[in-house]
């Protein structure tokens, strides 16, 4: 069981450091839509409430998996990892819209 464990929590910290880190990104993206025309903002702005919804989500998703048992971890693994490919797509996409 120290095994699995060990695997949870090195999974755990690997994947909320890179949450972090795309967190920062997304509030790069945020500043640069500041920047944008009026008239573009609107829609700079909804990708970024998409963004922050999909990080919250992630983030959840994430801490459902910390707090989860042995038997559910796996399952609950492949729950993160299909959020966290939703969020980077979705922050790829608006990474080249705000370019």
């Amino acid at each position: 069981m120290t095994n699995l464990t060990d695997k949870k929590s090195a999974y755990s910290a690997k994947v909320e450091a890179q949450l972090e880190q795309l967190n920062g990104k997304i509030d790069e993206l945020k500043a640069q839509a500041t920047q944008k025309k009026a008239e573009l903002s609107a829609q700079y702005y909804d990708q970024l409430e998409d963004l922050y919804a999909k990080r919250d989500d992630t983030h959840t998703k994430l801490q459902d998996l910390k707090a989860s048992s042995s038997e559910a971890w796996e399952d609950l693994r492949e729950g993160f990892e299909h959020a966290w490919s939703e969020l980077t797509r979705s922050f790829e996409r608006a990474s080249k819209n705000f370019s």
